[in-house]
């Protein structure tokens, strides 16, 4: 049997290719520091079926490309959700303020409308 592996999809952006990460812990041997070992490895997906963040089975195969060697064998579980990225909260939150200003601005238009008018008032019943 084919030398398989265990390990998160990270991306599909390429037809019939996935990149998959394999995180290994490992203890240095002299300084007995705990540290991850990341590797990345190219799969084929011939259906298109692994998506990012899917927990997935590789198999070692015959080399399909230059830096394919891997095949998917099978999703062993789905991703449950996505994670914001930074950039797209920061995005999200000057929105929010920008809208916020805008009201701000709004309501100050508003009020010092409403005071011209109670002057004009004002002004109206002195006369």
């Amino acid at each position: 049997m084919a030398h398989t592996l265990i390990g998160t999809v990270t991306s599909d952006k390429r037809d019939k290719t996935i990149t998959v990460s394999i995180a290994n812990r490992e203890t240095h041997p002299l300084y007995r520091k705990q540290y991850t070992k990341t590797r990345k490895y190219t799969a084929h997906d011939e259906k298109n079926e692994a998506k990012k963040g899917d927990r997935v089975e590789i198999a070692e195969t015959r080399p399909i490309s230059k830096t394919k060697a891997y095949t998917l064998v099978k999703v062993i579980e789905k991703a449950r959700g996505t994670v914001e990225l930074k950039e797209d909260v920061h995005k999200a939150y000057e929105a929010e303020k920008v809208g916020a200003d805008a009201a701000a601005k709004a309501e100050k238009a508003r009020l010092a409308e409403e005071a011209a008018k109670a002057a004009e008032a004002k002004e109206g019943e002195e006369a």
